[in-house]
């Protein structure tokens, strides 16, 4: 493995001596996908032909973005739909599946996801009369288990929601055995897939995803979302569209004209991660498989160091317990700290150039099922720029918030 951090991080211009645990949220942006965005900018830009420069510009940006998502979520090309967020086409796909339900229909989501995985389903079943069958997670290990969902099943089940990982507390479902039970029903599996693919090699024929979301944003890239599906689905469907507009797929599921500075970051952005890896060789996607293996050792040392050094902090419940998780931890203070005593943390450390950030973060049923009501707690979370240096800059400026004591 050669994981070189030093040269990586030197790639980041917002780094600045800042140590960034705020990664779930989205991570900071390496040198080449800022440049890819101006290049793309400072060059003729058309709507996608092939007749000018810039028609030409632009197809090729949007076909270079398909086949680096491809690469990175072991997906077709062309079964990569682009989108505004991942929110926006949960929603808009939510719409398309739920005029193919009818009344007594039923809709499984659970408790662990991110709301934009709940809300969606839910509102639409509710327009339509479908039913809404919930799934628990064992709030004492965080886990999501194959047996929760099974409690649900039936033979009118249509669509699984359920997430790859779990953005709050970093729970990592066991997805193919989930979503072979969704299909043994009979049942489409919608994944999100947005704190997962940070995090590990996608491929969603293995994981038994129909549908995949996931944003750039969250794996250095710029801000905007994708979906990919198998494309012979993705022709069974028939969205609200213009009239004008292609009905190709995966065109026609793209409405509007395609942010192409952002697309050629994002591809960029793929081509840093295949490099995380300095001796990676071979094509696109071995050299992601090779440098996301390293990037997974580095941060599962990271997440040791972390859990090792909040283990030795009084004062403090660490809510991230499953098995198998993310570099992702969830914590919470000691009553005397009030309710504000996350936030307040968070602030401290930010005041020295720590950012950890406290919340929900939109898992709204989570952090509720965890007995955190719609606050939280504080969230670290690693990215593949993040170092032991920064690791004992957080341990150190928790111990000093705790040995200074409630506010």
């Amino acid at each position: 493995m050669a994981y070189d951090l030093t040269a990586l991080r030197a790639l980041f211009p917002a780094l600045s001596g800042a140590a960034h645990f705020d990664g779930p949220g989205g991570t900071q942006t390496p040198r080449p996908v800022i440049e890819a965005i101006t290049r793309a900018l400072a060059n003729p830009l058309s709507n996608r032909g092939q007749v000018t420069a810039g028609e030409r510009n632009a197809d090729t940006i949007v076909t270079q973005a398909r086949a680096a998502m491809g690469d990175l979520l072991g997906a077709q090309p062309s079964g990569i739909v682009f989108g505004r967020s991942a929110t926006q086409l949960t929603y808009d796909f939510s719409r398309t599946l739920a005029a193919t339900w009818a009344p007594g229909d039923e809709i499984v989501v659970t408790r662990l996801d991110h709301d934009a995985n709940i809300r969606p389903w839910v509102q639409a079943a509710e327009r339509v009369g479908a039913t809404v069958r919930w799934v628990d997670f064992d709030p004492a290990t965080g886990e999501l288990t194959p047996d929760h969902l099974r409690a649900v099943l039936s033979d009118r089940t249509r669509l699984v929601a359920v997430t790859a990982a779990s953005n709050l507390i970093g729970t990592l479902p066991a997805i193919t055995e989930l979503a072979r039970l969704a299909h043994e029903a009979g049942a489409l599996v919608h994944v999100d897939g947005v704190h997962y693919t940070a995090h590990a090699l996608v491929d969603i024929d293995r994981l038994g995803a129909d549908f995949f979301v996931c944003s750039p944003y969250k794996f250095l890239g710029p801000h905007h979302g994708l979906l990919a599906a198998r494309p012979e689905l993705l022709a069974t469907l028939r969205p609200d569209k213009l009239l004008p507009s292609s009905d190709a797929v995966p065109e026609r599921f793209e409405l509007g004209t395609l942010p192409y500075e952002l697309l050629a970051g994002t591809a960029t952005a793929v081509d840093v991660l295949a490099g995380l890896d300095t001796e990676a060789d071979g094509s696109r996607r071995e050299r992601l498989t090779t440098s996301l293996a390293a990037l997974h050792r580095h941060e599962e040392t990271l997440r040791t160091r972390i859990d090792q050094g909040l283990a030795g902090l009084d004062g403090i419940t660490v809510h991230s317990r499953a098995a198998d998780r993310t570099p992702t931890v969830l914590l919470t203070l000691d009553e005397a700290f009030g309710a504000q005593g996350t936030q307040d943390a968070s602030r401290f450390l930010a005041e020295r150039d720590v950012y950890a950030p406290s919340g929900s973060f939109y898992a709204i049923e989570a952090s509720r099922r965890l007995g955190l009501g719609d606050s939280g707690g504080l969230r670290i979370g690693l990215a593949p720029y993040t170092g032991t240096d920064d690791v004992d800059r957080l341990l150190t400026g928790l111990a000093l918030f705790l040995k200074q004591g409630p506010r």
